[in-house]
């Protein structure tokens, strides 16, 4: 039975190019404050550009491992920003601004190079476990994290630079801040909704591998597990507010969730049933079949358990297969929902 893994993955805001400036002229040189601000910022912009359609295309439901030539695209672009920002001279002895650009630069490179790597090679991993998961969301958000430390340093360096140079900013809009600004938020969110989800989607995988075995004992703890997530899901959902006013991701996750709920207090009730009368059957063909001798008793009691258990059987098999079409329905319409949700407010970039 599949179960749907969805993919996550972290979205950071990356310094704007701040640069409007009223103490420059129009005919700006390298020996211009301003301009020698430009043209570090401008020196990234191709190295954002990047960064943004990777993260993008992954936000958008391909997953890290199937965009590798886009990383590959995004660390070469960095290579070349650090190459254009250690082409520019310092500035008048001062070497601060250029000194944090390249640092800002050589993380990015190191995110890009080794931790999104790392995150590649977790996905897989990931979809065994709900701690598994737990981890590599966490380390999407470590990482995101982490690169908006730099870019903060950036921005407080570039700061500093236009203050001892009376360069006067005015942080402009800017379309790529712009989407990387609501990327991050939107990812915070799908973050929060798809943790519900998926800890109930994992402990239903659960349940289904131990009812297969045939394991009682391992169907009854997976069940209360999962209505235990389901609980704590739900309160949990009820906390969360919308994402600007759209509450369809919510709303598809409830409806997963109060599916999963119900599989565990209503409908494993009756498979475990089946499988207690199948072990009673069991015994009871056993005891029936070491007989040398049957009475016609015998093999009407017998003949009644075997009327029994083939009615308990259907009705089993006819309960699964309810079941598993109504998964399969549940789990279309959660990810239609999260590909319409992220389709509508996940910025697209290339």
């Amino acid at each position: 039975m599949k179960h749907l893994l969805l993919q996550q993955i972290a979205v950071t805001l990356i310094a704007p190019c701040l640069l409007l400036f009223t103490s420059v002229s129009e005919a700006q040189t390298i020996e211009n404050p301003g301009a020698y601000m430009t043209a570090i910022a401008s020196a990234q912009t191709e190295m954002h550009q990047k960064y943004m359609a990777y993260m993008s295309a992954v936000a958008h439901g391909r997953r890290a491992r199937r965009v590798e030539k886009m990383r590959m695209a995004a660390l070469e672009s960095i290579q070349n920003c650090k190459y254009k920002t250690t082409d520019i001279n310092i500035y008048k002895g001062d070497n601060s601004l250029r000194k944090s650009s390249i640092e800002y630069i050589d993380l990015c490179y190191k995110v890009f190079n080794e931790d999104y790597k790392h995150i590649v090679d977790m996905e897989e991993i990931a979809e065994q476990s709900f701690d598994e998961m737990q981890a590599y969301i966490l380390l999407n958000e470590k990482t995101s994290e982490k690169i908006q430390q730099a870019s903060d340093n950036m921005f407080k360096a570039s700061e500093a630079f236009a203050g001892k140079y009376n360069v006067t900013l005015i942080n402009s809009t800017n379309e790529l801040r712009e989407k990387m600004e609501r990327a991050g938020l939107l990812n915070s969110y799908n973050n929060k909704v798809f943790l519900v989800f998926y800890k109930c989607n994992w402990q239903d995988a659960e349940m289904m591998k131990a009812m297969n075995k045939k394991d009682i004992k391992g169907m009854e703890q997976s069940r209360n597990s999962l209505v235990r997530y389901a609980n704590e899901g739900l309160a949990g959902l009820d906390s969360l507010s919308t994402f600007e006013g759209d509450a369809s991701l919510s709303r598809a996750c409830r409806e997963a969730v109060l599916f999963y709920k119900k599989i565990a207090e209503n409908d494993m009730n009756s498979q475990t049933d089946f499988y207690l009368k199948q072990e009673e059957f069991e015994k009871t063909k056993k005891a029936f079949e070491t007989k040398s001798e049957r009475t016609k008793q015998d093999v009407d009691a017998y003949n009644k358990a075997v009327k029994e258990i083939n009615t308990y059987s259907n009705n089993f098999t006819q309960s699964v297969n309810a079941i598993n079409n109504n998964r399969a329905q549940v789990l279309q319409k959660w990810s239609e929902a999260e590909k319409a949700f992220s389709d509508k407010h996940m910025p697209h970039y290339k």
